[in-house]
């Protein structure tokens, strides 16, 4: 695979279950070394297209590549360079975590022993329990070890983070997955579905937004972050009426207006301060609040 071209690249995908849409019309690229996000509501279709990724369901339409290669016909090829965790995950309940975690490695060409180890550390999870008696937390601990230790190039990740309380949650996210893009950065690649868009807001560098499987935004998220801004204005009297094109969203509360501005800034920051405002102050939004403006 060249250095340019696309670790995933989907092009009008389309999934039907029967009449119903789940995906419908989709295009995405997530170049090398890219931690992408795919954001949207329950239902919106971001797990019926991992899945057509994976070779899990077959797309009704359109064109889907990993790693330049087509899953419904290269899909060993494929599976032996990611790891894919899922929202649900389960595990041979007789076996223990070492059996676990050796039989799963045996289907691998290379195996990081030292990060297992450092992984179940980490988590705090014992060699010798037994996969039965593991809460729904520990389970999803054992799949991300499994998922890292073989250290593939594209980590597939859907709502990763399930089940784990916030301190594990926050830990793995930070230390866990930055360290596993760290080791090769230019290779190692993560494309992530999750609801907890803030606590990958460091992490994120593109992302793509969809809606009723549809995209309603893919951007940079440093682009986005510089397209969409907050503006807070408080009046000493009534506050001016506010019917600047550039505001997507408005909130007035007594004296004082909280807008988001999508696009140039500048313009409308000149036209409240004409109005005379007492304060005003701006900020860039973060990537959660983008999502719920462009889905509002």
């Amino acid at each position: 695979m060249s250095e340019t071209m696309s670790v995933i690249e989907i092009e009008n995908l389309v999934r039907l279950f029967g009449k119903a849409e789940a995906v419908n019309g989709l295009r995405l690229a997530v170049r090398p070394g890219c931690c992408y996000g795919f954001f949207g509501r329950n239902g919106a279709g971001k797990t019926t297209t991992i899945k057509c990724l994976l070779n899990l369901l077959r797309p009704t339409f359109g064109r889907i590549r990993v790693f330049g290669l087509d899953p419904s016909r290269d899909e060993v090829a494929i599976k032996s360079r990611l790891s894919y965790v899922p929202d649900a995950v389960a595990f041979y309940p007789w076996m223990t975590v070492r059996e676990t975690l050796n039989y799963l490695a045996s289907f691998r060409a290379s195996w990081n022993w030292s990060k297992e180890r450092e992984l179940l550390d980490r988590f705090r999870l014992r060699a010798d329990q037994g996969v039965s008696g593991l809460s729904k937390g520990q389970k999803m601990q054992l799949a991300l070890i499994a998922a890292i230790a073989p250290e593939p190039e594209l980590l597939v990740l859907d709502e990763p983070t399930s089940g784990l309380d916030p301190i594990v949650r926050r830990e793995f996210i930070q230390t866990v997955i930055g360290a596993y893009q760290e080791g090769d950065p230019e290779h190692r690649t993560i494309f992530v579905s999750t609801h907890l868009i803030s606590e990958f807001e460091g992490l994120i560098d593109e992302f793509t937004i969809i809606e009723q499987g549809r995209t309603v935004m893919s951007l940079e998220a440093d682009a986005a972050r510089e397209q969409f801004h907050r503006i807070r204005a408080r009046f000493t009297d009534v506050p001016p009426a506010l019917d600047f094109k550039e505001i997507v969203k408005a909130n007035r509360d007594g004296r004082e207006w909280e807008v988001v501005v999508r696009g140039n800034v500048q313009p409308v920051l000149d036209r409240m301060q004409a109005c005379r405002p007492e304060s005003l102050t701006r900020e860039a939004l973060s990537l959660e609040e983008i999502f719920m403006t462009a889905l509002a």
